[in-house]
């Protein structure tokens, strides 16, 4: 049997008490990052890194164990619920074109909180919402700035805002960028009709009310060509003259129009040249400023403007525009980001010293304001930043926000080498007593969430998905809640524009989508960097341990790595990657399936560009490419582009079988692409394939088609069979489940013939997120205990809102309830629940075992370590979690053990045995242990002792007495031999002999890969 060494390892550390699936759990951030204010906001907690491993692995894929980490769940106070997404094209005119672009950008809210405003710039247009049900947002309809109002034929809104009964549209009628125009249009709310109009004297981009709606803030642009060239400068350069301004409007009478006058505050001097105060806070270009954004103090007395490509902050003073203070937003670089777009999520990059280049600004309070660094011409840190009023940096995210999108899956690769997460919107706002800033990331989608009771120490409390390009970010503190409008739409790439609802706090529990966002986070590798992931197009359960799940990166990322994810709390948590090679050097793959073989190692479904490429590939535990197995060559010929999507393995009596779906149909069968798909079913022993015909459903909507994206074993004759079709959003219509219940085996040469049953309409799940429904719904498999997992491919946030849904379906036994037959009960990986007896056998009970291994715990150890035993040749390999102390419990690690081995952990000098634990797919264990509180202070040696083969590692540790203050220190101890190998949490044996044991019987059920070596077809 293979001795797995994985590649690289990095588990996830869970306090005890971790809750069970779909209950928030309380783990708490403890972190330290870069520096302490990136601590606080950063939402996890590690331990120190290990030293290198003994074992030895391929120096290419190699790196030591990683820190542990906990996500932290906000406080039920601080959680903000998703409540609904509303695309933006369902409230287009009638008889307009339903894929023609249509955006929601720059937002506001009427003095009720009832009526959602947006600017659609595309259109020329500006548009309603009625958010009275914030969960179930209604559309109010639109009016064109030119047909409605005549107020240009260039009328392109840039901002919004809400005075009582007024809109107020900030509009660009600029013909030329070197003859900028706009004006203020107010419109009537009710009536939708023209106010007034305000010239504004040139072009304009955001404004900003007083907090007593008596003033307003308008940033004039004057924004530059970005295909021009200046004299002496390069396409895009600054300067373009005109330069912008600031225009200030004053609202005597907020509830008539007429009354309104503006004032203009000018950033250069009559002739055109730099004010000196712009020169002497060296800002770029000084005599060409280009306003960016705008906010007003929360005392009403400053505005705080940006200068987006000049670099620069500007503060004027509001009742009489004078300029009081002018600073630059200074430069930074930015250390442990990706910074090339090569396929790998690699945080070992760094960005050389640049300009900020802020967007948007906010106030913190009055003496903090807060700006979200985009960059444009020449910057950009990728992250936000909060000022004092003298313009000294008070704090910096620097890379947090890029490591953040890592961590729940939203890394855009495809940005890397550009503007990383791109941070462009940034909102302020108190909302239960609590103040908070929102900044939001316009290329991995997603607002992140932060208290700001402390200016100087922003504190992370959420992370957010919206769709595609979150602009405008509207808190609505009278209500509870957050509107997130997002820009991108195209209607080509099923990308469209939408307004997002979020909640504050228990009242809005109740209406939150399910599953909450993330689903899934990872922990940090051995460089103390978030596991990169994403495009988990494929899912498998772990043979050994019911609480673990398998998947792989597609072509989105390479090289190929499989995840494991720990699914015993929520969010899961991809704690550990193994990376896939041949010959000892990484390779890429399109993985569309994977399916853990109960010996060890795994099969995958690859899906390639021809339909010779399209193969199975099995792995050793390592990873490392054993075997490559091609299509028959008369199914490769009938293949086009849509492959291999799925793969599933069984192995019993009649030897080891290999189940693959092809997603669409082939070419030479009837129906073509559109009529059946193939079920593959592979017999190892003697390499023949047998194949069955799957009846696809039908579409008739254009560009639509429907197909298998997984297939997986449930018992001895029945598959499930994931079926979806390409849609996505509110056009989604198929993305189901069946069962398929195997027939005897055609003729040679013949192909059978399959019946489905549906079994789960997997859609519900999917708009019970109350975010984008999914396209790809990709992944599935039965767990360990019995639980039906299902997950979607983010497609790696190409194309795609880049959210990743992990779902718990239920019981395999409801869920495939009139399929299953009866048959063996598994007994489950031990796990925390309540104490009952050791279970009784002999040691590798059950039919072909291996001793020592198996579902079933030896009751009676077949190797037991002696102190003579434990030598300098066998120490290390052992990691302990926690600060070891008499009565206290501590987390033992280990791994190279044979995959479903159970490994004896004991206490030396005097010989005590502690628990056990049973090694997972790739040989690694974990263990929750109680150290008696007889045992006396000082230097032990802690074992571990496989039961297969006796191999035994062991470390050193300091065990200290007894304090009635517990275990909690996140200390690490024995790091002198840690390898860098998988581990996992498998069982806890008390001091008494008891073991913990979590049963849940289910007749008819086996879990998934331990039932798999029974689905062979009827012969």
């Amino acid at each position: 049997m293979l001795r797995p060494q994985p590649r690289a390892d990095h588990p996830v550390g869970r306090r005890r008490g971790t809750p069970d699936r779909g209950t928030a759990s309380p783990r708490t951030a403890t972190v330290a990052l870069a520096t302490a204010a990136a601590a606080l906001a950063a939402g996890l907690a590690t331990t120190a890194a290990a030293a290198p491993a003994r074992t030895a692995v391929a120096d290419a894929a190699a790196v030591s164990r990683p820190a542990a980490a906990d996500w932290s769940t906000p406080t039920a106070e601080q959680t903000f619920h998703r409540l609904a997404t509303y695309p933006v094209h369902l409230n287009r005119p009638a008889g307009e074109d339903p894929t023609a672009e249509t955006v929601a950008e720059i937002s506001a809210v009427s003095d009720d909180g009832r009526t959602f405003v947006h600017t659609d710039a595309l259109a020329r247009r500006i548009g309603f919402v009625d958010i009275t049900d914030p969960g179930a947002p209604a559309g109010l309809g639109t009016l064109d700035l030119h047909a409605g109002l005549g107020v240009g034929e260039h009328a392109e809104p840039t901002s919004v805002a809400v005075v009582g009964n007024h809109v107020l549209v900030v509009v660009d009628t600029s013909a030329s960028f070197t003859d900028p125009s706009g004006v203020l249009a107010v419109v009537d709310l009710r009536t939708r009709t023209l106010v007034r109009t305000l010239d504004l004297g040139g072009q304009p981009d955001s404004i900003a009310l007083a907090p007593d709606r008596r003033h307003a803030a308008i940033a004039i642009e004057n924004q530059r060509d970005e295909d021009a060239s200046p004299a002496d400068g390069d396409e895009g350069d600054l300067p373009q003259a005109p330069g912008g301004f600031l225009q200030l409007l004053d609202l005597p009478d907020t509830a008539d129009p007429g009354t309104w006058t503006t004032r203009a505050v000018p950033f250069t001097a009559p002739d055109g040249s730099a004010l000196p105060s712009f020169v002497a806070a060296g800002l770029d270009t000084p005599h060409d400023p280009e306003p960016e954004y705008v906010a007003v103090d929360p005392t009403g007395t400053t505005v705080a403007v940006t200068l987006q490509e000049n670099n620069g902050v500007v503060l004027v003073d509001l009742a009489s525009g004078s300029v009081t203070r002018v600073f630059s937003a200074g430069s930074a670089a930015v250390t442990g980001v990706d910074v090339t777009k090569d396929g790998r999520v690699d945080q070992t990059g760094a960005l050389p010293t640049r300009p900020r280049e802020p967007d948007a600004v906010a106030w913190l309070d009055a003496g903090h304001l807060a700006t979200a660094n985009e960059g444009d011409w020449k910057g950009g840190t990728r992250g936000w930043t909060v000022f004092d009023t003298t313009g000294a940096v008070v704090w910096d995210a620097g890379a947090e926000l890029e490591r953040l999108a890592v961590r729940v899956g939203l890394h855009t690769e495809d940005r890397a080498a550009k503007k990383g997460v791109e941070p462009e919107g940034l909102a302020v706002a108190t909302l239960g007593g609590t103040p908070y800033a929102f900044v939001g990331s316009e290329r991995s989608n997603f607002v992140a969430v932060y208290d700001v009771t402390v200016p100087a120490v922003p504190r992370f409390v959420q992370v957010l998905a919206t769709t595609n390009g979150p602009e405008g970010l509207l808190p609505v503190p009278s209500r509870d809640l957050l509107l997130v409008s997002s820009e991108e739409d195209d209607a080509s790439a099923l990308v469209r524009s939408s307004v997002t609802v979020f909640g504050r706090g228990p009242a809005h529990a109740a209406a939150s989508g399910t599953p909450a966002f993330p689903s899934v986070v990872s922990a940090d590798d051995g460089a103390g960097n978030p596991i990169g992931w994403g495009a988990l197009g494929a899912l498998t359960a772990d043979p050994a341990d019911d609480r673990r799940l398998w998947s792989a990166t597609d072509a989105a990322y390479t090289p190929t790595r499989l995840l494991s994810l720990d699914v015993s709390g929520t969010p899961a948590v991809v704690d550990r990657e193994v990376m896939v090679t041949r010959d000892g050097a990484p390779v890429g793959l399109d993985v569309e399936g994977v399916a853990a073989r109960a010996g060890g190692g795994f099969w995958l479904g690859v899906e390639g560009a021809t339909g010779a490429a399209n193969q199975l590939v099995r792995l050793d535990a390592s990873g490392a490419v054993v075997e490559t197995v091609p299509l028959p060559a008369d199914v490769a010929s009938g293949l086009t582009k849509w492959g291999v999507e799925g793969v599933a393995v069984a192995a019993g009596k009649d030897g080891e079988h290999v189940f693959v779906a092809l997603q669409r149909g082939l070419t030479t069968d009837p129906g073509g692409l559109g009529g059946t798909a193939r079920i593959g079913r592979f017999d190892v022993d003697h390499g023949t394939w047998t194949w069955f015909a799957y009846p696809l459903e039908t579409t008739s909507t254009t560009g639509d088609w429907i197909g298998l994206s997984e297939v997986t074993a449930v018992d001895h004759d029945t598959l499930a069979v994931v079926e979806r079709d390409k849609l996505n959003g509110p056009t989604a219509r198929v993305k189901r489940v069946y069962a398929v219940d195997l027939p005897a085996d055609p003729a040679p040469g013949t192909v059978g013939t399959l019946t489905k049953d549906l079994v789960r309409d997997v859609l519900p799940d999917l708009r019970a997120t109350h975010g984008w429904t999914q396209e790809k719904l990709e992944g599935l498999t039965v767990g360990g205990d019995g639980t039906v997992w299902a997950v979607t491919d983010n497609d790696g946030a190409v194309d795609a809102t880049g959210e990743t849904v992990l779902m718990a379906l239920g019981d395999a036994a409801d869920v495939f309830a009139g399929h299953l037959d009866a048959g063996p009960t598994p007994t489950p990986t031990p796990s925390v629940s309540t104490p009952v007896p050791s279970p009784s056998g002999t040691p590798g009970a059950g039919a072909g075992a291996t001793p020592g291994a198996g579902p079933t715990r030896p009751d009676v150890p077949r190797f037991t370590p002696t102190a003579d035993g434990l030598t300098d040749a066998n120490r290390g390999g052992v990691t302990v979690d926690g600060t070891p102390r008499a009565g206290g419990t501590i987390t033992v690690r280990g791994a190279g053990f044979v995959p479903g081995e159970w490994v004896q952990v004991w206490l030396f000098s005097a010989p005590t045995a502690l628990g056990w634990a049973r090694a997972d797919a790739t040989g690694a264990v974990e263990a929750r242990l109680t150290i008696p509180s007889s045992v006396a202070p000082g230097t032990h040696r802690l074992a571990l002792v496989g039961q297969v083969d006796g191999r035994t590692v062991w470390v050193e540790v300091q065990v200290r007495a007894a304090s009635g203050r517990g275990a909690g220190a996140l200390a690490t101890t024995g790091a002198d031999g840690v390898t860098a190998l998988a581990l996992v949490a498998a069982g806890l044996v008390a001091a008494g002999g008891a073991v913990v044991v979590a049963t849940r019987r289910r007749p008819g059920l086996a879990a998934t890969t331990r039932a798999a070596r029974f689905v062979v077809g009827r012969r």
